[in-house]
């Protein structure tokens, strides 16, 4: 059987900046690649080139960091059907494994013990219509759904969409993140609380500590 390869952007350790893991020392792996073209993204540079690598190597590379944490992110991780294999491997190899997905494509078959982290894409990101909307059954306690707010109008579709989908009931954590440069971090905390909503708060502590820039 031929061994999945994998194309890389970057595998670097780091804190995480986000999730509820914010704060702790991570490995990720970032592929290349996303077929979405979000108004707001920040890695850009993701979409093309990249090195192409044997799982095992990605493996040893991440093993060299001797991490407790792995985030598998992009681009969009699941645009490489290898990505399916290479979570299975890091979870078999004992690491705490989170999957950053922007929601645009199925997670049903992604291993059961990653932690995913959903993606709804909302008006302001240009690419609302990409959410697959049944990814929300696939979903636990164990995840968290993530909404980027560009404005106003994020705010309130993002409220409607909880209700409607009943994202509480899933046990998954909700978070709510600042479009950087979009809208200010205060004014969000002061929708959130006006409205009481049960959702978490989210600052890009790594764009704090260190910028936009690539390997943090």
């Amino acid at each position: 059987m031929t061994e999945p390869h994998l194309r890389i952007t970057e595998i670097f350790y780091s804190l995480q900046g986000e999730t509820t893991t914010s704060g702790l020392p991570t490995v990720f792996v970032r592929l290349t690649g996303c077929p979405l073209r979000c108004h707001y993204c920040d890695t850009q540079y993701a979409f093309h080139g990249g090195e192409r690598k044997a799982l095992t190597d990605v493996l040893e590379e991440v093993g060299a960091f001797n991490p407790r944490y792995v985030t598998v992110t992009g681009g969009e991780p699941l645009a490489q059907p290898e990505c399916l294999p290479l979570l299975k491997a890091l979870c078999d190899a004992g690491y705490r494994v989170s999957l950053e997905t922007s929601g645009a494509l199925p997670v049903a078959e992604v291993d059961l013990r990653v932690h995913i982290i959903l993606d709804l894409k909302t008006p302001g990101s240009g690419e609302v219509a990409r959410n697959l909307w049944s990814n929300i059954a696939c979903l636990s306690a164990k995840d968290e759904i993530k909404f980027v707010i560009c404005n106003r109008t994020d705010y309130e579709w993002a409220r409607l969409k909880i209700d409607e989908y009943k994202l509480a009931a899933t046990g998954a954590e909700l978070l709510f993140s600042p479009s950087q440069g979009q809208l200010e971090a205060r004014a969000l905390a002061d929708w959130v609380l006006a409205d009481r909503l049960s959702v978490r708060l989210q600052l890009q502590l790594h764009k704090y500590l260190w910028g936009d820039v690539p390997g943090h």
